[in-house]
């Protein structure tokens, strides 16, 4: 029998930091909660994350710019920032007065939001919590999802009550 191996192991070939800890962390939570209450009902769970993160991070923006509310035109290159600072690649593609369209290469959740759906709706109530406290309404639709297998996501955030909003799939928000 060998003599055990007593390297030291901060010196272990091991791929292991805070935020591959965390994703993997959400992407089993979420698993989880998929697994046991169904997509639906975890979409749920992690919009009510997602709404008060979207709280807190909207005033978190709008103290630091110095406004009460931001400006419609402001909103998508503050919804971008936020995705870069941790670490989600979003540009706008399109913005009028009546929506936003952004699209992602990557996700900050990285590969672990493949296949958990149900993280989406952080983007969704981080988005549509932001954008209705600016302009009193926002309607969020997925239409492409990383999660879902798509190459990379297009969500359509709609600025106001609209036919072409009410016939968009997604999930609405109102200034609160």
């Amino acid at each position: 029998m060998a003599a055990p191996d007593h390297r030291d192991p901060r010196e272990a070939d091991v791929h292991l930091e805070r935020d591959v800890f965390l994703r993997t962390l959400l992407h089993h939570l979420a698993g989880a909660l998929e697994e046991v209450v169904g997509v639906r009902d975890a979409s749920g769970f992690v919009s009510i994350v997602g709404q008060r993160m979207g709280d807190e991070l909207g005033a978190e923006y709008r103290r630091a710019l110095g406004v009460e509310q931001l400006p419609p035109e402001q909103l998508g290159a503050v919804l971008v920032d936020l995705k870069r600072r941790i670490g989600g690649e979003f540009r706008v593609i399109e913005q009028t007065e009546d929506r936003i369209v952004f699209a992602a290469r990557s996700c900050p959740f990285g590969d672990k939001v493949v296949g958990r759906p149900s993280l989406c709706m952080m983007t969704s109530n981080v988005f549509g919590s932001i954008a209705a406290d600016s302009t009193g309404f926002a309607k969020v639709g997925l239409e492409q999802a990383i999660a879902r297998g798509d190459a990379g996501c297009r969500v359509v955030v709609y600025l106001r009550p609209s036919e072409r909003a009410a016939a968009a799939t997604g999930r609405e928000y109102v200034r609160g």
